[in-house]
Parts: C-alpha cells; structure tokens; sequence
C-alpha cells in the first residue's frame, strides 16, 4: 500500500513510484505490458531487416493486438475493486489523495495496455506488408 494512504509524507507521483507501491499482481500485469512492447519492437526491426526470415512473430503480433488492452483493462479492473474494497472497509472518510496512487496505478495499466496494443497493430501492418511484398512482389 502506498505511504499516502497513511498520511505520511512521500516523494511526488512518478510512473516508476506507482510500481514501486503497487501490489505484486499489478507489479506482474506492468511487467509483462512493458516486455510485451519491447518483443512487439523487436520483432518489427528484426522482421524488417533486410535478407532475414519472414516466418514466426506475426501470430505474437496478431495475439497482443487484442490481448495487451484486454490485459491492462483486466489489471486495472482488479485495481479498482481492491480500492473499492479497502474503502468500503475504512473507518475515516477518505481523501482523493489517499486514491491517487490507486488510480495512477490503473491509468498505468489502461495505457501500457493499449500503448502494447498500438505497437502490435503497427508492427503486425508493417510486418504484413513486407510478406506481401516479398511475396507476391507487389
């Protein structure tokens, strides 16, 4: 749980610091939304390097286009309930600052997701066109 929500005083919101204080499970889905932009990367500059393989990496490719926004979605769903959750279980009434890290955590789960997303839908097209040109010599 993040500091803040004990009124003790902490360094400014950074994405790195909404890592640092989010529950493992939110850790994990940052983790592999993060990794999964960097092998959707790789894949796109290894696949359109010149005299290389066309095989492999596009059923990666097609799978993150719908699965990393499903993924960020998910996590930042499950964010939400356990504020939900440890709000309805609170005996003060809490302030927007005691949600902000909790929302900043979902946001960052939402992005990454649809940010892996993008990089798949980009690298899948530009993938795609070079079968084709290959190919079919178009």
């Amino acid at each position: 749980m993040h500091p803040e929500a004990h009124g003790a005083a902490i360094e400014p919101l950074t994405p790195f610091t909404v890592f640092q204080y989010a529950p493992p499970v939110q850790q994990f889905i940052i983790v592999v939304l993060i990794l999964s932009i960097v092998a959707a990367a790789a894949i796109l500059v290894l696949k359109l390097l010149p005299g290389r393989r066309l095989s492999g990496g596009s059923a990666f490719l097609s799978g993150l286009r719908l699965g990393a926004p499903i993924v960020g979605q998910l996590g930042a769903c499950h964010a939400g309930l356990y504020m939900t959750l440890a709000v309805a279980s609170m005996p003060v009434q809490p302030t927007l600052k005691m949600f902000a890290p909790g929302i900043a955590e979902s946001f960052e789960m939402v992005g990454l997701g649809f940010l892996a997303g993008a990089m798949a839908v980009v690298a899948h097209w530009a993938v795609e066109s070079r079968i084709d040109r290959q190919i079919l010599g178009v």
